[in-house]
């Protein structure tokens, strides 16, 4: 497999099958398997066998990665506007200076006072619980640390359908198992949670704002509901990612506070750039603490020079919060009444993204290719919700509106189902 012989997606043998044909116990090709399950290289569906995952975690080859031709306009990567970005130039020569003046050396703090501060404000105001504060390098390796922190290979994750792709790579990697739970307009559905968390699963992954890819909000209704079933699972694992922290209007709902161990994440990689890979989160005191002293066997720290940056652009209010959740929300919502007035369904109530279920997954996304426009195939973010489509509308403009809504009516045709999930 290290090779690169066998391919992403690969049926492999059945196991007593390649035993025979390699002339050894059955035992040796099970436990084989199990530590590829394990460290993320293959996957197992039953009575469907055994294959190599479509994003092994043991390489760096991004074979989900949409191929943009030239003149080919590109709505599929998930980037923010970098229209809309802050410039960072002040805001790191004013890190850069203090460094000069107080250099960090071994020993110190690892995360910067007033980063700290200003995290904490904002999580006060949003209704966060309290809790100590860690830096981590992005959202994703904060969600990777914590759920180390607290499972072991094999312990299940409940993780939104559709939901991050990110996420469902990671957890196998991580010898985890990922059970889904089908997501709507308000977040992840209570049920499927109850369901979920009674067949034993020991963490929930929850998306409190701008869901990629659907765009869905967790609303005061919806947040109750699933305190409530939190309530009955105590020992639970919570992880919540507010990744669209001031890119996004629409109040913050918290889960936080119900079960025993919580974690909840912001990063600044949609408001102020992806290359700040910079996440702050808060939690329970041995979940926050268990994470800190694994982070200082590793890389110590997240630089303070790129902490006291972000501190800086916090503290000035780089972001117009309203300007650039109201310049999203538009181009969000004048896609989806033009793909609406053309009979075709589609969803995104926060955030970048609009997601679209289509009948036939690939010929849509080969037919909106070959009109002139690369979208995200829905498999990159689904487990066993039905296919879809998702389209980043951070760069459109006003005249690119009815267009990409022409030419998505006529690759996908008029939705066959209502919802996405």
């Amino acid at each position: 497999m290290g090779s690169g012989d066998l391919e992403p997606g690969q049926l492999l043998p059945p196991m007593r099958e390649l035993a025979e044909r390699l002339g050894v116990n059955p035992n040796t090709v099970a436990a084989a398997y199990r530590t590829l399950r394990e460290r993320g290289v293959i996957e197992t569906a039953g009575r469907r066998g055994s294959r190599i995952r479509s994003k092994p975690a043991t390489t760096g080859r991004d074979y989900i990665r949409v191929e943009v031709p030239e003149g080919v306009r590109n709505v599929a990567d998930g980037n923010p506007d970098p229209a809309l970005l802050p410039s960072l130039a002040e805001a790191f020569a004013a890190a850069a200076g203090r460094s000069d003046r107080d250099p960090v050396m071994y020993g110190e703090a690892a995360v910067e006072a007033e980063l700290e501060r200003l995290a904490r404000a904002d999580l006060d105001a949003d209704g966060v619980p309290d809790g100590p504060v860690v830096v981590t390098s992005g959202s994703l390796d904060a969600i990777e640390r914590v759920l180390a922190a607290h499972l072991k290979p094999g312990d299940a994750v409940a993780v939104e359908d559709p939901g991050w792709g990110s996420v469902f790579d990671l957890a196998p990697a991580l010898g985890l198992r990922t059970v889904a739970v089908r997501v709507d307009d308000e977040g992840p559905v209570p049920d499927d949670v109850r369901h979920a968390l009674e067949a034993g699963a020991r963490a929930l992954i929850v998306t409190d704002r701008a869901q990629n890819p659907t765009g869905a909000a967790v609303g005061a209704a919806r947040a109750r509901a699933l305190r409530s079933v939190l309530k009955e699972h105590p020992d639970v694992l919570l992880v919540e990612d507010d990744h669209g922290h001031r890119i996004v209007d629409l109040p913050l709902h918290p889960l936080a506070g119900v079960s025993r161990n919580w974690v909840f994440v912001r990063s600044v990689a949609k408001a102020y750039g992806p290359d700040l890979r910079l996440a702050v989160l808060t939690g329970d005191p041995v979940t926050m603490d268990r994470v800190h002293g694994r982070q200082r066997l590793g890389p110590g720290w997240v630089s303070h020079l790129l902490q006291r940056a972000v501190a800086h652009l916090w503290a000035n209010g780089a972001v117009d919060v309203t300007a650039v959740a109201a310049a999203y929300g538009r181009r969000r919502d004048a896609l989806i009444d033009a793909l609406k007035r053309r009979g075709v369904e589609a969803y995104g109530r926060s955030g970048m993204n609009v997601w679209i279920p289509v009948p036939d997954e690939t010929g849509a996304v080969a037919r909106l290719l070959h009109a002139g426009w690369a979208v995200a195939p829905g498999a990159r973010f689904r487990m066993s919700a039905p296919p879809g489509i998702r389209i980043t509308v951070s760069t459109l403009t006003q005249d690119d509106i009815e267009p990409l809504a022409d030419a998505v009516a006529s690759a996908v045709g008029p939705a066959p189902v209502r919802g996405y999930v």
